[in-house]
């Protein structure tokens, strides 16, 4: 690893602190180097406010040091106003005399512009480094402007011999709780997941047997948008999915009607299409980048039927159920 692969791969593990929070912007780290020390560091930690260069522009104590220093940042400067100013004219006006850029913007706002402004101005700019890496970083927001769909996560738990559930139908679990199959560890980590998506999409199926809270009580993060499919908009009003708690998405036939009432909003769609992609048109108007699948072996199939998904985590715990719904079987990711 060289100089350059070695202060952005820093860049890259301060990006990742802002995992979650950021949404709809990206992951960005910045590190700015003078004289091989690194005299300060910062990264976007969320939507709204200062970008990664900003924040470490104003962690460095002298700022004269900064004409004569590198700046490195993982993802091209902005050279737009939107809720905070151009990050590119910020570098230009501190007169940092090189920039090393991990990946391109595709963000068309930006789009390779701030790299332009940064010539025009006379900065020496290096552009690529650690690149597949800084994609990777991104793989939420790439996906959402590149595919034009949400990175899509699939998430189940498995039993040893191979089964989601021991119930055949949802309908058989009279208690009406979860029948958990991995241990608190593993519980804990999915909550953390949770905290990582912009949403979390199940079934009506899952509603009705679990009745699930769908949040980050276990983990301190925020709580993903509830993505609900429920053709025949049949969980009950009492169910924990309608506590208003977090803005939540009920998908359902268009040939029956809703009406939204605060931050529970009814979706119709055709159901006799592509259900996959018809949901995910819903997600892209709701401007979600990225969504956890947690649902039940049918909520999976729509995804895995469809070719569209992009991740799966299978948690395998040590339990026998002998009988029930057998997990889903997995194709290849688009």
């Amino acid at each position: 690893m060289n100089i350059d692969e070695k202060y952005l791969s820093r860049c890259i593990s301060l990006a990742k602190f802002g995992l979650g929070n950021t949404y709809p912007n990206p992951l960005v780290g910045a590190v700015i180097v003078h004289n091989n020390q690194i005299i300060g560091e910062g990264w976007h930690k969320k939507a709204g406010e200062a970008h990664a260069e900003v924040n470490a522009i104003n962690s460095v104590k002298d700022k004269s040091l900064l004409k004569d220093s590198t700046i490195y940042v993982s993802l091209e400067p902005c050279s737009h106003f939107g809720k905070t100013p151009p990050c590119s004219e910020l570098l230009i006006a501190h007169q940092l005399k090189r920039v090393v850029i991990g990946m391109v913007d595709p963000f068309e706002q930006v789009a390779g512009r701030g790299i332009q402004k940064l010539l025009q101005a006379g900065c020496e700019v290096k552009v690529g480094v650690l690149e597949d890496e800084c994609f990777k970083l991104n793989k939420r927001f790439l996906s959402f402007h590149l595919k034009k769909r949400p990175y899509i996560l699939l998430k189940w738990a498995t039993s040893s011999d191979g089964y989601l559930s021991p119930f055949a139908h949802h309908s058989e679990n009279t208690e009406k709780k979860p029948v958990w199959i991995s241990n608190p560890q593993s519980l804990q980590r999915v909550h953390q997941m949770r905290s990582q998506e912009q949403a979390i999409l199940v079934g009506s199926n899952t509603v009705l047997a679990d009745n699930p809270s769908l949040n980050t009580r276990l983990w301190m993060g925020n709580s993903p948008i509830r993505v609900i499919i429920d053709k025949d908009l049949i969980s009950p009003k009492s169910s924990k999915i309608f506590d208003r708690s977090v803005k939540t998405i009920l998908i359902h036939s268009d040939e029956v009607e809703a009406n939204s009432v605060e931050n529970i909003i009814f979706e119709p769609i055709n159901f006799s299409h592509s259900v996959a992609s018809e949901i995910i048109r819903v997600l892209m108007k709701h401007e979600i980048q990225s969504v956890l699948i947690e649902g039940g072996k049918q909520t999976l199939d729509t995804f895995i039927e469809a070719n569209l998904w992009d991740e799966a985590r299978v948690f395998e715990g040590e339990k026998v159920f002998g009988k029930g719904v057998f997990a889903p079987n997995l194709g290849k990711p688009t």
